[in-house]
């Protein structure tokens, strides 16, 4: 529901800006406020559950979200509408915080492998399933059911999880970083926003220039604060473990390409190729089926092989999928060819995750899951918030001032011959970028040791 629920809104958001007769930045804010608060509260969602009850936790960001999903379908103004979405985002934080954790907690650890790809898997559903549903709701029976479809599937998800979830005492007792979490949270904020800016204007002006300078500053006194803390919110001593560092180092730069991929593809069919919004959304779903497919089959290679091993192979069939987008793409591409690549690069950035987090939770004591999941989702969707940003910048660097706009063009307004040319320019560079990335996140998760699922 918290992931699908997105992907849902996605495709209703220019109905909803239309509603409320809303400019470009405030319909950007309503999935802009949901993103900043997700990402910047993960690691302290997982810290209070650690600290606290998981189960509560993660119930109550159920509760949270189906409450704020009720209001936000009657919301009055688009002001309204974007503090419900932000309410939204802080349920979800609460939620997918602990949902990895529960289930590591849960599952004996030979078989957490499997278990994180039915659940990954499950996840992965929402980028298929998502655009669809949202134009049908929205379409036949107004974007106001965007959000009340959450609501019916909200109480029957709170109602199991009340019943299944498994009651279980509070795994730490060490009092949480309140400063920690409030500098955390502000630095990761201030991060997004300004990841979310990059190549959208001039970087001297005081809403760009504000954050960009606060971010790094914020960051370094975080860090000496944790290093000074008696009860951190981050533990100094998951650092010093390999699989930790190197695990969360190569996330983002797998989920950047993933993402980039997807975004950029989706232009391309209706730029260069001139399919209507409807074809490009049918023509991009071999990507969404192979991503949902490939965490389940990742999970039951885990039970062969070691997880480092197999999110290494997801790796490098992105870094090939990207790379033959990359050295292919032209205004006349087969679409065989991009369904190809397109399957490539979402098995095996499906594969990658899949393994990549039952690397980075096998092994953790239960009073730490909550956290080290925070961090895990947290640089995964900086790297989903980074890799428009590198997309947009890229392509607009090929582009004249006065033809930027024809990025989001629609099929009707195709662009002339050497505009197209220009475009088919920045999305090659940005597969090339990306290629590269999705090879340095082999290399980094090559370097993991092998180890075996226990759990202390």
């Amino acid at each position: 529901m918290l992931v699908l629920s997105g992907t849902v809104l996605n495709i209703a958001l220019p109905l909803i800006a239309g509603h409320y007769k809303a400019g470009p930045l405030a319909a950007t804010w309503v999935v802009l406020g949901f993103m900043l608060v997700q990402t910047s509260l993960l690691v302290v969602c997982g810290r209070l559950a650690d600290r606290f009850d998981r189960r509560k936790v993660y119930l109550s960001g159920l509760a949270l979200f189906t409450l704020a999903s009720l209001a936000a379908a009657s919301a009055p103004t688009i002001e309204v509408l974007i503090v419900l979405r932000t309410l939204q985002g802080i349920a979800a934080a609460m939620a997918m915080a602990n949902g990895t954790a529960l289930i590591a907690a849960a599952v004996p650890a030979e078989r957490l492998s499997q278990s994180m790809g039915v659940y990954l898997g499950a996840l992965g559903a929402a980028p298929l399933l998502g655009p669809s549903l949202g134009g049908y709701l929205a379409d036949t029976f107004g974007w106001q059911w965007v959000f009340l479809m959450d609501v019916p599937v909200g109480i029957t998800a709170l109602a199991w999880g009340a019943y299944c979830l498994p009651r279980a005492a509070a795994s730490s007792r060490d009092p949480v970083d309140t400063a920690g979490a409030a500098l955390l949270t502000g630095w990761l904020a201030l991060l997004v926003l300004v990841v979310s800016q990059a190549g959208s204007g001039d970087w001297l002006a005081a809403p760009r220039l504000v954050p960009l300078v606060l971010c790094p500053l914020l960051f370094v006194v975080f860090v000496l604060h944790q290093r000074r803390s008696r009860s951190p919110l981050i533990d100094p001593g998951l650092f010093s473990t390999r699989a930790f560092v190197l695990g969360n180092l190569a996330a983002p730069l797998s989920s950047v390409g993933s993402v980039g991929m997807a975004f950029l593809i989706a232009l391309y069919l209706q730029n260069v190729q001139g399919m209507s919004t409807v074809e490009a959304g049918l023509a991009v779903l071999a990507g969404p089926l192979a991503g949902m497919i490939a965490p389940p089959v990742s999970g039951r290679l885990g039970s062969r092989f070691p997880p480092q091993r197999i999110a290494v192979w997801g790796t490098v069939a992105a870094a090939a999928g990207l790379a033959l987008l990359a050295a292919s793409l032209a205004e006349d591409t087969p679409y065989w060819l991009i369904a190809t690549a397109m399957v490539l690069v979402s098995a095996g950035g499906g594969v990658f995750y899949t393994a990549n987090t039952t690397v980075l939770i096998m092994g953790v004591p239960a009073e730490r899951l909550g956290v080290v999941n925070g961090v895990r989702l947290t640089v995964h969707f900086l790297g989903v918030s980074l890799s428009p940003a590198i997309c947009l910048a890229v392509a607009s660097s090929f582009l004249a001032p006065r033809d930027r706009h024809v990025l989001y063009a629609s099929a009707d307004a195709r662009p002339s011959a050497a505009v197209r040319e220009a475009l088919l320019s920045g999305y090659r560079l940005s597969f090339w970028i990306f290629a590269l990335a999705a090879l340095a996140c082999a290399i980094l998760v090559s370097r993991i040791p092998h180890r075996t699922n226990r759990r202390p």
